[in-house]
């Protein structure tokens, strides 16, 4: 899928950026203090961390897209597994929304 490998190094772009928070205090972190633009879930993830992710994103207004295995959003940004990322730059937020919902 064409629009996967754009959407992966986009999130390797951020990363370098510095517009990543990736694992889960990082992640947290970001959504509470409102930094959070964007919400990625690994689809393999257990149900109860899709939960609490969701939760999160819905309470504190974070939009949130499951995509991608825990192994595959680890190697976007060069990281081994990971359950979530979350992207705190608007510019790279609305490229990556742009290609999840086109």
């Amino acid at each position: 899928m064409i629009n996967d490998a754009k959407i992966i190094s986009l999130l390797g772009l951020a990363q370098k950026a510095g517009k990543i928070a990736s694992g889960e205090l990082s992640v947290e972190k970001a959504i509470k203090s409102g930094k959070s633009k964007l919400l990625i879930v690994a689809t393999d993830c257990s149900e109860s961390t899709k939960k609490n992710y969701h939760d999160m994103a819905a309470y504190y207004g974070v939009e949130l897209y499951e995509k991608f295995s825990k192994e595959q959003l680890g190697q976007c940004i060069g990281k081994v597994y990971r359950a979530a990322l979350s992207i705190t730059d608007i510019g790279f937020t609305n490229a990556v929304k742009k290609l999840l919902n086109g």
